[in-house]
């Protein structure tokens, strides 16, 4: 399964007489994006293959067959045992009202992880749980994929929490910086961790709103994602444009 995915409306319900961050279009345009990424990421993936291939190859070429078959394992085991983390943090922009963005990450489709939802073939909300009319709460949800044409399913188990929230009608702020609310996005594969974030929500002092992601190390990648981490930086920050949000500041990088 890759850590990516498809489309569908990147977002939950806004309040009422909230403006969402995604304009006329912009759920179409954050699918466009997320199905290139898509065809991008499996031809690297292909590509990843195709190389351990050539090696197996040159390997028997070299010497003989059953030394080049002990090169080809010893070349895919590597690839798929699990040795770096990623962490990070991201600043996003929006001219979207506050209340609108929590409720946006609060959905079952947070903007972050549009690279996921855009491609999965089934995105299920889950439904009671779903963010509440008059305040946002947070939601279940799963994205499945299928892969190897068919044969082989996957899902991602997803939970946003509202921790902390001041968007209440009437609630005041002390100022123009302080957080509206956070948001826990939490991802679980099975019974192993698939991503965490911590997304805090802060009214912007020009007006609209700042997001600040961070992305919690909970889970090891092995070598064969570092293709498919290439390619979702060539499109995250195009993602989350198509959804309304600039990038203002981000930092990624890897660690045992």
């Amino acid at each position: 399964m890759s850590d990516s995915s498809t489309s569908s409306t990147p977002s939950g319900p806004a309040a009422s007489g909230s403006k969402s961050p995604v304009g006329p279009g912009g759920s179409d345009a954050a699918a466009a994006v997320a199905d290139r990424y898509h065809r991008v990421e499996r031809a690297a993936s292909w590509a990843l293959a195709l190389l351990v291939a050539g090696a197996f190859l040159a390997a028997v070429a070299a010497v003989s067959f059953w030394p080049g078959v002990a090169v080809a394992a010893v070349l895919a085991i590597a690839l798929r045992v699990p040795v770096y983390r990623r962490r990070g943090s991201v600043r996003l922009r929006t001219e979207a009202p506050p209340d609108a963005v929590v409720r946006e990450f609060a959905s079952a489709r947070p903007p972050i992880l549009a690279l996921q939802w855009g491609v999965a073939d089934e995105v299920r909300d889950g439904g009671e749980d779903a963010t509440a009319a008059d305040r946002p709460t947070g939601t279940r949800a799963a994205y499945e994929f299928s892969f190897l044409f068919g044969l082989r399913s996957a899902a991602i188990d997803l939970e946003t929490d509202v921790r902390a929230d001041a968007t209440s009608a009437g609630g005041e702020r002390d100022g123009p910086d302080d957080a509206v609310a956070t948001v826990a996005i939490d991802g679980a594969v099975g019974d192993s961790p698939w991503g965490s974030y911590a997304v805090t929500v802060r009214e912007s002092r020009d007006g609209g709103a700042i997001v600040d992601v961070e992305l919690r190390p909970t889970r090891r990648f092995a070598l064969r994602r570092l293709p498919q981490a290439w390619v979702a930086e060539r499109y995250y920050a195009e993602a989350l444009a198509a959804q309304g949000y600039e990038v203002l500041e981000r930092s990624v990088s890897l660690t045992r």
